[in-house]
């Protein structure tokens, strides 16, 4: 039988800490993935569900976005198509453990907002919808019709349309998103932010300038193909798994991997394929040919000593370095870019990467001999102040070297959340453009807002101020999720309702507005009935494959509803039965709101018919497809002369990021075990290099408090184990959510608005 949820919490005095490992998955991660696995299904339930993870007949992993092979492209899709961190995903859905209307009567909101974002996420499913009612102590049931009821009154209560916050989760559905912000502006706002502004909003708003599509310009068959794959700022090992088969099959093809990373992550040093016998019983396959442990925020200047170098190679032999044809044919400000490299101070390079000059040289090597480059980022160059222009740095060199619109080149930033990528395609967005507008109004004889909505940190300031007074949030966990913990916690509270759409207890649930809501949803794994019988959905890929959804296994409650429902159920409620959107037919029967979303979102006519092909369909992307680049300012890809930058530290202080531990997902924390990092039993440590520990008189095992600094105060997180660790020097990492205490609200990345999780500067204390 599947193990009961833990009664008890975590023993941070029980942590141990014992070095990283140097390969990453093997036989261990298959044995981790289905422990995991029995504990929270059972056996049979366990081979039952896995066994349809990915494929064509069964559901999308609800872990990260990263594709699927196809096809159409040479891919064979396996009969174990998921990593160990996909099966805990499906474990944590999946689960027979169950939080029910008794679970709350036992435990007061107070009592459960003491308890870790772990023991939450471990207590299992919720069955029933609940209401937490002012001034009430515990959580209670509510009919469905009374919940949708009073969220329909205290939106109407409201003074404007503006008042209220409409947050998506990247597991969101495309048939739920578009009819998400379908009915947020038939209310009368643009407030959609969504957990891409917290990620990946920086690539989309340096992409959109330089290419026009804010989305990467590769498939998963250009890894394949690639001569040279530079990973910047990211741990797939931990975060996108699956991508190590890529790079170990790129690798056989004979690619040369450099890996750019202030720590040393297992998944870049070797894998062990568990699906082959070189990774059961070998070493695996070593991956970073280059490893360029660079300093937090140095990436920019790296891109500028980069492209120098090439540009400097090119003067000398015209022709051999830059791609001359597509320079002059294709884009336009190449000759301001040049200017402005020429004149590059190598002293500002060496004091913000840390880099040998030796070791830049060597990767500006590569990238000259490399016929077929692929640029991969995550969030590691997102999170920084200078993300934008240290994206717009990396497309200069692409565009240098004509490595867009080709086999086996182009831009690659790896989503996170499984679908956040078809949420914006769907409409979610605060800034929609016009067209989509237009059309929106043009198909269901709607007016909608035309003023620009709030982002996530502009809804965390507006609800702080008193301007948002509700906050409904459809999927994942943003009182988790968003910076500045405390500041973001009292902004929740002050609402007059909070309303969360979930599938699992989090602490957004425990961060109430004087009236709250728990909606219970189905999940990915789950059955979706409605009256016109069974129901799929559809996802979009890291790379804008299109494809569907089939959950098999009976809901974890009869009470639950899914997304599509909560969302028309809701409008219809608020809207009216007057309102020329036919709500009830929408959750009847989803391929009518497939056909809606064929008339409206580009690039998806024909929705209901491509996306029944076995691997769905590829949405279009002119500089991929054709070298084309009709989405920028001039029609042509562009260059760009950005001024170097990188973030100052002051004496007696570390720069401080945050990340993901292997045993967690975003906020969702799986278990206690961050094994390629050598931590187990906790998650309150912060590791520092060990000379940079001495220096400020600290040693491996002390405890510390965490200050970050920053012009409107300090903010402090406790009681953290130091881990003398491999970082860069003067570099630090922590667990986030722990660690977005230390966040301030107003530390964000210019143009993109995303916080600044990667260049905290903190200083240690000792803890009292």
């Amino acid at each position: 039988m599947p193990r009961k949820p833990p009664r008890e919490d975590i023993d941070e005095s029980r942590l141990d800490a014992h070095g990283p490992k140097s390969a990453a998955a093997g036989v261990t991660g298959v044995v981790v993935a289905a422990k995991r696995a029995l504990e929270q299904l059972g056996p049979g339930r366990a081979v039952r569900t896995l066994r349809l993870v990915n494929q064509r007949e069964g559901f999308d992993c609800p872990g990260c976005a990263w594709p699927e092979p196809r096809a159409a492209d040479g891919g064979h899709r396996g009969t174990i198509e998921f990593c160990e961190n996909g099966a805990k995903a499906v474990a944590e859905e999946a689960t027979l453990r169950r939080v029910d209307p008794e679970f709350f009567a036992r435990h007061p909101v107070a009592e459960l907002a003491e308890r870790t974002d772990h023991w939450l996420g471990q207590q299992g499913r919720l069955t029933h919808p609940m209401v937490l009612r002012p001034g009430a102590t515990h959580y209670e049931p509510i009919a469905w019709d009374d919940a949708f009821g009073l969220i329909a009154g205290e939106l109407r209560a409201l003074a404007d349309p503006g008042e209220a916050i409409f947050y998506t989760s990247g597991r969101t559905s495309n048939e739920a998103a578009f009819l998400y912000q379908l009915l947020v502006r038939s209310f009368g706002t643009n407030n959609l932010p969504d957990c891409s502004n917290m990620c990946h909003e920086s690539s989309g708003a340096a992409l959109s300038e330089v290419t026009g599509v804010g989305k990467g310009s590769v498939r998963l068959a250009d890894l394949h193909r690639a001569d040279l794959i530079v990973v910047v700022g990211q741990n797939p090992g931990t975060n996108h798994p699956r991508m190590l088969t890529a790079l170990e099959k790129a690798k056989a093809n004979g690619a040369r991997i450099v890996a750019v990373n202030p720590l040393p992550e297992a998944g870049l040093i070797r894998f062990r394929n568990p699906q082959t016998p070189r990774g059961v019983a070998g070493r695996g396959t070593p991956l970073a040919d280059e490893f360029a442990q660079i300093r937090l925020g140095g990436d920019l200047a790296l891109f500028q000593a980069l492209g120098h170098l090439l540009l400097r190679w090119e003067d000398a032999a015209p022709g051999t370095v830059a791609d001359r044809d597509f320079v002059e044919s294709r884009t336009d400000g190449f000759a301001e870019y040049a200017a402005h490299l020429r004149a590059l101070d190598w002293t500002a390079v060496d004091e913000a990467t840390g880099l040998p000059r030796t070791r830049i040289e060597r990767i500006a090597r590569m990238l000259a001999a490399s016929e077929r480059t692929i640029f991969c980022w995550a969030m590691g160059l997102t999170q920084h102040r200078h993300a934008v222009p240290t994206i717009r740095e990396i497309a200069n060199v692409a565009l240098l070297r004509g490595m867009i619109g080709k086999p086996g080149a182009g831009l690659c930033p790896v989503r996170g959340h499984s679908n956040v990528q078809g949420d914006r395609t769907m409409g979610i967005w605060e800034k929609m453009p016009e067209p989509f507008l237009r059309r929106l109004e043009e198909e269901f004889g709607i007016t909608v807002p035309r003023e620009h909505g709030w982002d996530t940190v502009e809804a965390i300031r507006a609800m702080r101020d008193g301007r948002g007074r509700v906050f409904v949030g459809l999927g994942g966990n943003f009182a988790a999720a968003a910076p500045d913990s405390a500041l973001t916690e009292r902004a929740l509270r002050s609402c007059a309702l909070t309303v969360h759409v979930s599938t699992k207890l989090n602490r957004s649930h425990v961060v109430p507005g004087r009236t709250a809501l728990i909606l219970p949803t189905l999940g990915r794994t789950e059955r979706d009935v409605q009256a016109a019988g069974a129901q799929f959905v559809t996802v979009e890929d890291s790379m804008s494959v299109v494809h569907g959804s089939r959950g098999t296994l009976p809901p974890a409650s009869p009470h639950l509803r899914s997304e599509v429902a909560i969302v028309c159920r809701l409008a219809r409620a608020l809207l009216g039965p007057d309102h020329p959107v036919p709500w009830a037919e929408f959750e009847r029967d989803y391929d009518l709101v497939r056909e809606r979303i064929a008339r409206v979102v580009p690039g998806c006519a024909d929705y209901n018919r491509r996306v029944r092909e076995p691997d769905g369909f590829v949405l279009p992307h002119p500089p991929r497809d054709n070298r084309e680049f009709p989405g920028t300012s001039t029609g042509r890809a562009r260059f760009t002369a950005n001024e170097l930058e990188y973030p100052a530290v002051p004496a007696g202080r570390l720069l401080l990021q945050t990340l993901r531990s292997h045993d967690q997902y975003n906020t969702t924390i799986y278990g206690l075990s961050d094994r390629y990092r050598g931590i187990e039993g906790g998650r309150r440590v912060v590791f520092a290099h060990g000379d940079d520990l001495a220096a400020l008189g600290f040693a491996d095992g002390d405890l510390v408090d965490l200050i970050s600094e920053w012009r409107d105060g300090e903010r402090r997180a406790e009681r953290f184990r130091v881990v003398a660790y491999p970082c860069a020097r003067g570099c630090a990492a922590a667990y986030f959510p722990e660690a977005n205490a230390l966040l301030p609200l107003d530390s964000v990345a210019r143009t993109s608005n995303t916080p600044v999780a990667k260049a905290i500067v903190v200083r240690l204390e000792r803890a009292g």
